[in-house]
């Protein structure tokens, strides 16, 4: 049986401290970082390209689904006082105020921002769930599937619909079960496809070559 992976919480009010003591000390440049080699254009007409675990380390520990630090493994930080929220939330408020009005002022026919609701929670899921599964592709261009990725955010709508079971308006309830329900359907025809091309013999070598 393999044990449960240990997560460390650090606290983030003890790491800038200490940031802003080593970015004092640093008095080296860092190198700069390597340029990416573009690949080579996809060609017209081909499947789609299957990624697992795209921008994941490899070598990375994947904790199994359900399982739970206690909360001697996770160690947690103290929770910020009331005051600290307070006063974290009014300065979050007042950069968010000057970044819209700096971005009014250099386009005036950008209006005010709505405000972030609920729906707007959901359809973010939404979005990512379908990008992971090849949607959005340009003509031309070999679509990219992260199954995996996929699979993780409707399951994090599974949560979010779980966990705001009977706290949500009649409205927003039906967005998120609607939601739900659609992706879910756009992965199991996904999951259908790739089981048959999995199922599909090998295409025949063409004669003469071994």
């Amino acid at each position: 049986m393999s044990e449960t992976p240990k997560f460390e919480v650090i606290d983030r009010r003890k790491m800038k401290a200490e940031e802003e003591q080593v970015s004092q000390k640093a008095g080296a440049q860092a190198p700069p970082a390597p340029t990416e080699t573009p690949s080579a254009p996809a060609e017209p007409g081909a499947g789609p390209r299957l990624v697992v675990n795209e921008g994941r380390n490899p070598g990375a520990v994947v904790p199994q689904q359900g399982a739970r630090a206690t909360e001697e493994e996770q160690e947690l930080p103290p929770a910020p006082t009331a005051q600290e929220s307070t006063e974290q939330k009014a300065a979050y408020d007042a950069s968010s105020q000057r970044l819209e009005e700096l971005i009014r002022a250099q386009n005036p026919a950008v209006g005010a921002q709505p405000p972030v609701g609920f729906e707007h929670l959901v359809q973010q899921f939404y979005v990512s769930a379908m990008i992971q599964m090849g949607a959005g592709t340009q003509d031309g261009q070999r679509p990219r599937v992260d199954i995996l990725g996929a699979r993780t955010t409707i399951d994090l709508l599974g949560v979010l619909a779980e966990k705001t079971k009977g706290n949500l308006t009649e409205a927003d309830n039906r967005t998120l079960q609607t939601v739900l329900f659609e992706a879910r359907m756009a992965f199991m025809e996904l999951t259908s496809m790739i089981n048959l091309q999995a199922m599909q013999p090998p295409a025949p070598r063409p004669p003469g070559k071994k």
